[in-house]
């Protein structure tokens, strides 16, 4: 990493910036700002200095579960440390608000996103079969925030 990595909810503002972080995006400026209003919905971005947004963050907050529902890096800062930073973010969060379960799917061939989630102690749960439009299968992982 070349820079301090600061994680912060975006706001309003923001929108623009997080939407280029994934080309192509699966959520454009239209759902981010669909997320934002939502009171149980969550979007945070790492910001390094010099680079602007390099990684975002939506997950839902409701009851006393957590459910990641992406993560992303910009292709040019990626294996730097920010999606890192955001995942221990979003799991501190959990810890702080005694989440029960932090839950996420992953595509099967996503490797990367693998090691990263099990890094931090997400474990594998079922597959589901033909889980993404495309019909490839998703891995599902949790995490239990207090126990770890």
């Amino acid at each position: 990493m070349h820079g301090p990595v600061r994680i912060a909810p975006i706001v309003a503002a923001d929108v623009a910036a997080v939407a280029l972080v994934e080309v192509p995006a699966q959520l454009g400026e239209e759902e981010l700002r669909a997320e934002l209003a939502l009171p149980w919905s969550r979007i945070w971005a790492a910001r390094e200095e010099g680079h602007g947004i390099v990684a975002f963050a939506v997950f839902w907050h409701v009851a006393d579960e957590l459910q990641l529902l992406h993560l992303a890096t910009r292709s040019d800062r990626r294996r730097r440390g920010s999606a890192r930073a955001l995942l221990n973010a979003v799991v501190d969060y959990a810890r702080d608000h005694r989440v029960r379960h932090v839950l996420l799917e992953v595509r099967r061939s996503n490797q990367a996103a693998l090691e990263l989630y099990r890094a931090v102690g997400f474990r594998d749960g079922r597959t589901r079969a033909g889980y993404y439009r495309d019909g490839e299968d998703a891995i599902e992982m949790t995490l239990q925030p207090q126990g770890r």
